[in-house]
């Protein structure tokens, strides 16, 4: 017999309790199905269930009633600060263990086994997503309240069957993954962003900002770092638009990655990142640790916030400010949200060329419009003249990113600043997504990244600095044409 059959039997064949008198055992003990004597009703212990609803799992409903026994048992103890890893993890498993024993369900040894590993891994590990961690096709879980899970897969969302047991559950692994980090999430600071050990981004809200419970998002990344060869394999570039960007970033252009929420802008930084040499100083600064670089000579820095007094903030302005005075080859700014931007255009108009950066938006000319308004959010009183000629000084390439509608993430326009004319920053597009292209069969996208025709401005400062691009890499005079 199968355990969930085994847990389904043990739950309809309670033990009956001893008769007390006149019977009423026997009335007890009878089976659910059996026919009431006549005028009597026989008790009911469980409600069928409703045609068309959907039944529990016996597991699942085994696994929490475990879950509920250890949290009562275990107590504040499961969260005590003297004890090691190890520590705690015997003793959650010798706990478990009599627990399970006090279950009369039978369980061969493998069940048990498996049990105990599964509640405990629930327990002192990330709770109901732990699995959902540890699957690589999911990159994003989205947990709107205890019931209701979601996850991307392959840029779809999914709804899972995974499950908190209550809102204070939700809560414990929250607070556990902010403390891992050094933050804190409370009423008085109900918004937190952290990270994971292995990097994955982190955003937590609790009430009473979040109305129906605590909300927990964390966008995975992957545990090798994709390479430009894997995203020309996903098809998120082409093998040209691959070569164009690493001799961007070999010949040291100021690169900035743009794109929506959720488009792959870190994903797309790392891959930059990784056309950067060994012998280059590396001073990377982020809000959350994301970045997965891989050269030897690397500083990475980290934005803290305020603690409970109010005090000891360090902002991503304090950061690049400092990154500045650390000698660095290369400066990259996980994302400029405010008036750090002008600090990262004055770092590259004076000697930090080949720096990176991301912005949100939803075209090259939108992230210009954006890092124009960050500039002035600096709290600096600059004409906007000045600041569009710092911007077009700076900034030598723009590579917007967009989600498309069939799920994928692709580079939908590789943009040169060329300049100014008159007061107005100048753009052209090197490369530009065919979205004419059409679906295949399964629905995605056939277009891919298609030459515009225009040879950029830069491409004799690459050649100067020994990487000189083919003339065939950026089509022909009518391949604008055939894109419009």
């Amino acid at each position: 017999m199968r355990l969930s059959d085994r847990v389904k039997h043990q739950g309809r064949t309670a033990p009956a309790e001893p008769a007390t008198g006149d019977g009423a055992g026997e009335e007890a003990s009878a089976p659910s199905e059996a026919q009431p004597p006549s005028g009597e009703q026989a008790p009911r212990t469980r409600k069928p269930t409703p045609s068309g609803a959907p039944r529990q799992d016996p597991m699942a409903v085994l696994k929490q009633r475990l879950q509920e026994q250890l949290f009562a048992r275990l107590g504040s103890r499961l969260y005590d600060a003297s004890m090691s890893e190890d520590q705690l993890l015997e003793f959650v498993n010798a706990e478990l263990t009599g627990v399970v024993d006090e279950e009369q369900t039978p369980l061969s040894p493998q069940e048990r086994r498996q049990l105990v590993a599964d509640v405990s891994n629930d327990v002192l590990g990330y709770g109901p997503i732990q699995a959902l961690l540890d699957d690589d096709d999911v990159t994003e879980i989205m947990v709107n309240s205890t019931d209701r899970i979601y996850v991307e897969r392959a840029g779809r969302l999914h709804p899972t069957e995974a499950r908190f047991l209550s809102e204070d559950h939700l809560r414990r692994i929250i607070e556990r993954i902010v403390s891992e980090v050094g933050r804190r999430v409370d009423e008085s600071s109900p918004m937190v962003d952290a990270r994971l050990p292995d990097g994955s981004r982190v955003n937590a809200v609790i009430p009473p900002l979040a109305v129906d419970g605590p909300s927990l998002t964390i966008r995975k990344f992957a545990r090798d770092p994709f390479t430009s060869d894997d995203l020309v394999t996903m098809g998120s570039m082409s093998r040209p638009v691959a070569d164009l960007l690493r001799a961007c970033v070999e010949g040291r252009l100021n690169v900035v990655v743009s794109g929506g929420t959720g488009t792959g802008k870190t994903t797309m930084l790392n891959v930059l990142s990784s056309y950067i040499s060994d012998g280059e100083r590396i001073v990377s600064v982020e809000d959350a640790v994301e970045l997965q670089l891989q050269q030897p000579h690397v500083v990475r820095l980290e934005s803290r916030p305020p603690n409970v007094e109010g005090r000891g903030e360090v902002t991503i302005r304090d950061l690049v400010r400092n990154a500045l005075r650390m000698r660095p080859d290369r400066i990259l700014v996980g994302e400029v949200r405010s008036g750090e931007a002008l600090d990262m255009l004055q770092a590259m108009n004076t000697g930090h060329e080949g720096s990176l950066t991301t912005v949100h938006a939803n075209s090259p000319r939108d992230a210009l419009s954006r890092i124009e308004t960050m500039v002035l959010m600096a709290g600096m009183d600059l004409p906007v003249r000045a600041i569009r000629e710092q911007i077009a000084s700076a900034i030598h390439v723009i590579v917007q990113i967009g989600r498309m509608r069939d799920g994928s993430r692709r580079i939908t326009q590789i943009t040169e600043v060329s300049g100014m004319e008159g007061g107005t920053i100048t753009l052209q597009d090197i490369f530009a997504f065919d979205h004419a292209a059409g679906i295949d069969e399964d629905g995605r996208l056939l277009g891919t990244q298609e030459p515009t025709g225009i040879r950029p401005k830069f491409a004799e400062h690459l050649a100067v600095h020994g990487h000189a691009l083919p003339a065939d890499l950026f089509g022909s005079a009518d391949a604008l044409l055939e894109l419009r």
